[in-house]
């Protein structure tokens, strides 16, 4: 029997998808803008596949910090970075996204709904900033209250999703077994994949809203366009 649905947060709960490329774009060309003033300068065509590559890399092991990204491309191009200046602009990218950010239409409906039946719990990965306890989250208290269990992970000693500790951290705090539970998440590797190897029943969301080349992967696992969906579809899967 489903007790509890545990939720990833961006591109779940809330659009951030116009958000991060706003963000990206600037925070990219101001990058190169700083590296090209050196005295050797740099070409746009040098920078851009480099910049690319290192920033998959980052994300590709879970790391989401604009700071470790910039700082390594910084090294790739034998700069020597400006921390504190980067800082600075590491503040201004997650206000824009922040402030660009907006809940899916449905989200809050869908979680009135179902925190009428099952517990509520959030399993996301840190952005990567220095300070915890500012994630985007908190933007959003009207989301926020739905929520019994928080857990972010990449901060405080907990490995970011895929990694199955920070799902198996949040059962252990609900008091319940990964067969009780279900994970809504947007990203194949790290939801999906991770909920899966946690033992949890995963349900994957490809928001009819959202502009997107999601994995085309074979999988059993449900696939649903809206939150609303999930009104029908956990109790079968109970």
């Amino acid at each position: 029997m489903i007790k509890a649905l545990l939720f990833d947060f961006g591109q779940t709960l809330v659009d951030s998808a116009d958000a991060f490329r706003t963000a990206e774009k600037e925070a990219k060309e101001t990058l190169f803008s700083y590296l090209s003033s050196s005295p050797d300068g740099l070409s746009w065509d040098l920078f851009l596949p480099c910049y690319r590559r290192i920033r998959k890399e980052y994300h590709q092991n879970s790391n989401f910090s604009r700071l470790a990204i910039w700082q390594a491309v910084c090294d790739a191009f034998e700069q020597k970075p400006d921390p504190h200046l980067f800082e600075h602009w590491e503040k201004d990218y997650w206000l824009q996204v922040g402030s660009r950010t907006r809940p899916f239409p449905e989200t809050e409906a869908a979680l009135v709904e179902l925190s009428q039946q099952y517990q509520l719990s959030l399993v996301t990965n840190t952005q990567g900033q220095k300070r915890s306890g500012k994630h985007r989250l908190a933007l959003f208290p009207q989301l926020e209250r739905f929520f019994q269990v928080i857990i972010v992970a990449g901060e405080s000693g907990v490995p970011p999703k895929p990694h199955i500790e920070p799902f198996r951290l949040c059962l252990e705090q609900l008091g319940i077994h990964p067969g009780e539970a279900v994970y809504t998440g947007d990203d194949w590797r790290i939801d999906i994949c991770g909920a899966k190897n946690a033992g949890i029943q995963p349900i994957w969301l490809q928001h009819h809203s959202v502009t997107r080349n999601w994995p085309d992967v074979e999988t059993d696992t449900p696939i649903i366009t809206s939150l609303g969906e999930l009104y029908d579809l956990v109790p079968r899967i109970s």
